[in-house]
């Protein structure tokens, strides 16, 4: 079996490649067709754990939903996690090196490129479609010479492509003429149509210019895709939500410099009144969310006086949580054996935490949460072991870690401090209705309900407005399908 293939690329970064990707690894299950998303190189703080139990990019993971496969690192060969004077790699799921950014740009990435094609061709081979992303822009022609992710991946198992352009952002047309002028004859040949994403308004207001640019490069104008509000996590969508006021419990989560998995808040923003600040914390809940550099960013927290202001707010009784390392943060002491770098934390929790080479990737993690007393599942990514440094009331009881029956005690509950390593917390609605109905008796107000979603529903009605407007049977035509 050799797979069919079709490549996502856009005119910039955040034009929305990941979605059209996913939409397009629906609709070929849709089909039938045993589908797998790709992505050879990510970079985001976003990541989820695969089946095997490795990290891997958010928007692959998604997609693989999507496609109705199992979230595997081959999709996602190489992450990179930005940390401060560079990145961490995440090579095949595991921590593989750390890097400035020159160095990976001029070396590491082309010695890379093999293994990221070999799982590339190692999808092709066990599937009937294979949809793949790019990152960022083609037409970069300062990094041309040292692409990973882009037009090297097309020419090298010959992918037709298809652009995305921003419509939202103005200057479209401007967009893909630049793109297709700084793109070589090779190039331009892999290159079989392109699409406007993110309209609004009136379609008929374009005129035939989209055909007339479509004509001048010899491709096809694909479609108008409207901009949709949906609940499908995005990875640089973090800031663009929470200046609405949707309920009546304000929840203020810290944003770090290096925050990470801030999709955790998902829930909680389609239900609540959720900020992301740097100061004036006055939330009924303050949350420190994850992060990838936890001493740096205590450290910041410090320096801006956020420390002082989350003392106050814990005298006030304010409830204060910690998720993964601001959990860590919540502890004693943290200290990192490699760097020597040691600092004070909050002191909230009997924990300390020291940081080594390890990370820890868990895919699923079951237990009973002790607050509530309600189930929760979720995941583990972090580096650092935490220790009880003395008898503790435990967070949770976990009971099952990636379907093996395993038994420990995690996290720690005192006073209206909570700190845990659970990502996906927020997605146990039992926990989570308990724990905001519990701010709401704090503040006089009745009780509600929290309003759940479904991904599969999401990612379906999404796939229902591409396949409305974007001519998928010339996409299928080109692909050979």
């Amino acid at each position: 079996m050799t797979a069919k293939t079709i490549m996502v690329q856009g005119t910039s970064s955040g034009v929305g490649k990941s979605l059209v990707a996913m939409a397009l690894c629906r609709h070929f299950k849709r089909k039938g067709f045993k589908t797998s998303p790709f992505k050879s190189q990510n970079m985001s703080l976003n990541s989820a754990v695969s089946v095997e139990g490795g990290e891997m990019a958010r928007s692959q993971y998604i997609q693989a939903i999507a496609a109705g496969a199992a979230p595997s690192v081959k999709m996602n060969p190489i992450l990179l996690k930005p940390e401060t004077g560079g990145s961490q790699i995440i090579l095949m799921g595991k921590v593989f090196d750390q890097v400035t950014a020159k160095d990976y740009m001029m070396s590491k990435k082309i010695k890379l490129f093999e293994t990221s094609l070999a799982s590339l061709n190692e999808l092709i081979e066990l599937n009937d479609v294979v949809v793949i992303e790019g990152a960022g822009s083609p037409a970069e022609i300062n990094l041309k010479k040292k692409d990973i992710v882009n037009m090297k991946i097309a020419k090298a198992i010959k992918a037709p492509v298809i652009l995305v352009v921003d419509i939202e952002r103005g200057g479209a047309f401007a967009q893909i003429v630049g793109t297709m002028e700084l793109l070589d004859d090779e190039e331009k040949e892999l290159v079989i149509g392109y699409m406007f994403n993110k309209f609004v308004g009136d379609p008929s207001l374009l005129d035939d210019y989209p055909k007339r640019i479509a004509k001048r490069y010899g491709i096809e104008f694909l479609g108008t895709m409207p901009k949709l509000e949906h609940k499908i996590p995005e990875e640089d969508s973090m800031f663009s939500w929470h200046s609405q006021k949707k309920g009546d419990v304000n929840i203020d989560i810290v944003k770090l410099p290096h925050i990470s998995n801030f999709d955790d808040f998902d829930v909680l923003r389609w239900n609540e009144n959720v900020r992301f600040v740097e100061n004036d914390l006055k939330g009924d809940l303050i949350i420190i969310p994850g992060t990838k550099e936890t001493i740096e960013d205590l450290r910041w927290l410090k320096k801006r006086g956020i420390f002082e202001r989350i003392l106050e707010a814990k005298r006030e009784g304010t409830t204060i949580m910690g998720i993964c390392g601001g959990y860590q943060i919540l502890g004693r002491t943290l200290k990192d054996v490699k760097s020597g770098k040691k600092e004070e934390g909050f002191g909230f929790l009997p924990v300390e935490t020291t940081f080594n080479e390890e990370k820890k990737n868990t895919n699923v993690l079951k237990g009973i949460e002790n607050l509530f007393g309600t189930t929760i599942e979720g995941y583990e990514i972090h580096q650092g072991i935490t220790t009880y440094l003395e008898d503790v009331k435990p967070f949770s009881f976990v009971n099952s870690v990636n379907g093996e029956k395993i038994s420990y005690e995690e996290g720690v509950i005192t006073e209206n401090v909570l700190g845990t390593y659970f990502h996906g917390l927020f997605k146990n609605v039992d926990f989570t209705e308990n724990l905001l109905n519990s701010i709401r008796s704090k503040k006089g107000i009745s009780s509600k309900p929290v309003k759940m979603w479904s991904l599969t529903d999401e990612i379906n009605k999404f796939t229902d407005t591409f396949e409305k407007h974007v001519n998928i049977v010339f996409i299928e035509r080109k692909m050979g399908i």
